[in-house]
């Protein structure tokens, strides 16, 4: 789904209820600990209405009288409040950051489990960074609303909104005075959201930026290294870098000019109660405890309207990032398994066929334009053409990485959109040309983490496809850790990997994609072809490569010309042809054979 803006952007509203509702969904499974831990905060801001009462009870009574002793029994409820206080928000604090751990683990899984499930066409429009955003940072933020923001929010309500109970309670005509700056306070606090949230916006687009041109920078830093142009590079990084730093200069600058107003603030309306409350307790309608109590809720008073200012830049990035959370949640898969699937008839044969088969990547202009194609079970097929063709195209609908627009193809006579893609893809395995390899060890990488494959397996394979010779020479053979990506293994060894991989799972069909047998040297790329010739043997296998020695292995060729299937034969006859495939062997092979 386009969308006109960065998604790093804020634009939603900085509080939306219908995110919050949603996001209730995940909290819902650990609301009894969460009512605990409001009801536990609540307490809390209500035992901090009782200290200046207790202030004006002392001074009023055993002070003024001259009867210390009557001090006792206040100083023990004014030590017993202040425990209390303690004991209420460090259970709260425990409670509520327990619940957001649990939460957040639990969105991390539910994004997790629903990119994993996501089509191919997904990750062709989402970068991986961005993915990584979601999982990562942005539930970060909604954990900091949930434990920092929302619920202390309504704290700090509750907290204002006893704090004036209590003043008009004890005294209508002091509580008026201590309020009289509240109104210039709010105008202030409003201005300041507004400013905040247009700088904080600022901050993120620049924020975003510089992430961008770091993940395409070290990257690339092959590139860069090898046409000199790292002091480019850093110039243009600290151009960017600047410009974060102006934005959050400014954000800051607000920050700094809103605390020392609402400071100002509070000292005018503490001027003014002294003031007015003094001129009170000369005339009898106000007594000094009661004075002296006020001064103190005022002080409170101020405290949660600076909080609420302050957690305005929580509540907005929290918006935000469940705006973009839910936007991935949101997306569908292109790809989707039938309500009703059938399953493949067994055992499972492996016979293909292509019906009229219509495809792009953009609907409106195709890739495959009615591409017909019958593969009998157990035979080997090439697909040879130039770039552009549809060679890699044809694979990724076989293996339902994508859904044709127009036609149909078959396994065993089933329509392949009938069944489900975990059904399809027990019996489809593929070799792609950058074989993956994850962090663990060598046996984990062949087998998937599937315990149902056993060692005897695993080493079976790797000994099949000449991987044996390469793992057993590593310290510690097959439990020999691989570390991201096979950084520590070459291209060779990586593709003889793949192929262990692939025979260990013994798929009825397997598709080699994008000429896997590239990049490599002499030696490795004969271990190469010989565990081609194993692996093909036995199962329906559909090749996409460029070099003469694979294609000599097959049983047919298949040439790809413009999405249409020009020629189909051996080798010997697409020759006689002198079509298509006779100028491909020319331009691509004949380097080879001489």
């Amino acid at each position: 789904m386009a969308r006109g803006f960065d998604d790093d952007e804020i634009v939603g509203k900085a509080y939306d209820a219908q995110l919050v509702r949603r996001l209730s969904v995940f909290v819902q499974p650990y609301w009894p600990r969460l009512s605990i831990a409001v009801v536990l905060l609540l307490l809390a801001a209500l035992t901090e209405l009782a200290p200046p009462l207790l202030v004006q009870q002392a001074i009023d009574g055993p002070i003024s009288s001259g009867q210390l002793d009557g001090l006792w029994p206040i100083l023990g409820f004014y030590s017993a409040t202040l425990l209390a206080n303690f004991v209420m928000r460090y259970a709260h604090n425990y409670v509520i950051n327990v619940v957001g751990q649990d939460v957040m683990r639990d969105m991390r899984i539910h994004i997790f489990r629903h990119i994993q499930s996501m089509s191919l066409a997904f990750f062709d429009r989402n970068p991986v960074g961005r993915l990584l955003t979601r999982i990562t940072n942005d539930i970060d933020a909604l954990n900091e609303f949930l434990t920092q923001g929302l619920v202390l929010i309504l704290a700090d309500m509750v907290t204002l909104i006893g704090i004036i109970a209590v003043m008009f309670a004890l005294n209508w005509r002091l509580a008026l005075i201590s309020l009289a700056v509240l109104p210039i306070l709010f105008i202030v606090v409003s201005i300041y959201q507004r400013l905040m949230r247009a700088t904080y916006r600022l901050v993120r687009q620049r924020l975003a930026k510089i992430n961008a041109y770091l993940n395409e920078q070290i990257g690339g830093v092959l590139v860069t290294q090898l046409f000199n142009r790292e002091q480019r590079s850093t110039l243009h990084f600290a151009e960017l870098n600047e410009d974060y730093r102006q934005a959050s200069l400014r954000s800051l600058m607000i920050f700094a000019v809103f605390l020392p107003t609402v400071s100002l603030l509070a000292a005018i309306g503490t001027a003014l109660l002294l003031y007015g409350g003094g001129q009170g307790v000369l005339a009898g309608w106000a007594s000094l405890g009661m004075l002296v109590a006020f001064v103190q809720y005022i002080e409170r008073a101020f405290q949660p309207i600076r909080n609420l200012a302050e957690r305005y830049t929580i509540l907005q990035a929290a918006m935000a990032s469940a705006e973009r959370v839910f936007g991935v949640l949101d997306t569908e898969a292109t790809v989707k398994d039938p309500e009703r699937p059938q399953q493949l008839s067994q055992p499972v044969r492996g016979t293909i066929e292509f019906r009229d088969v219509v495809f792009g990547y953009d609907p409106a202009e195709p890739v495959l334009k009615g591409i017909n194609l019958h593969i009998p079970a157990g035979q080997a097929v090439a697909i040879v053409g130039a770039t552009g063709a549809g060679k890699s195209s044809l694979i990724s609908l076989l293996a339902r990485f994508y859904d044709v627009q127009q036609g149909a193809i078959l396994v065993d006579g089933v329509d392949i959109r009938a069944v489900t893609q975990q059904e399809l893809r027990r019996h489809v395995a593929a070799v792609p040309q950058d074989p993956v390899c994850f962090s663990g060890t060598i046996a984990s990488n062949i087998r998937l983490h599937d315990e149902s494959i056993s060692d005897e397996r695993v080493r079976r394979a790797a000994e099949m496809v000449n991987a044996a010779a390469f793992i057993e020479r590593l310290p510690g053979g097959y439990q020999y850790i691989v570390r991201e990506r096979g950084a520590n293994l070459s291209i060779g060894q990586r593709q003889l990997l793949a192929f262990a991989r692939a025979l260990a799972f013994n798929p009825e069909v397997l598709l080699i994609l994008d000429e896997a047998t590239s990049s490599v040297d002499t030696a490795t790329e004969a271990l190469i072809q010989e565990a081609l010739e194993r692996l093909l043997s036995e199962r329906t296998s559909i090749v996409i490569a460029h070099r003469l020695s694979t294609i000599r292995h097959v049983d047919r060729i298949i040439v790809l010309h413009k999405g249409h299937v020009v020629e189909d034969g051996s080798h010997e006859e697409l020759l006689a042809q002198k079509g298509y495939y006779h100028r491909l062997y020319h331009l691509q092979f004949a380097e080879q054979i001489a």
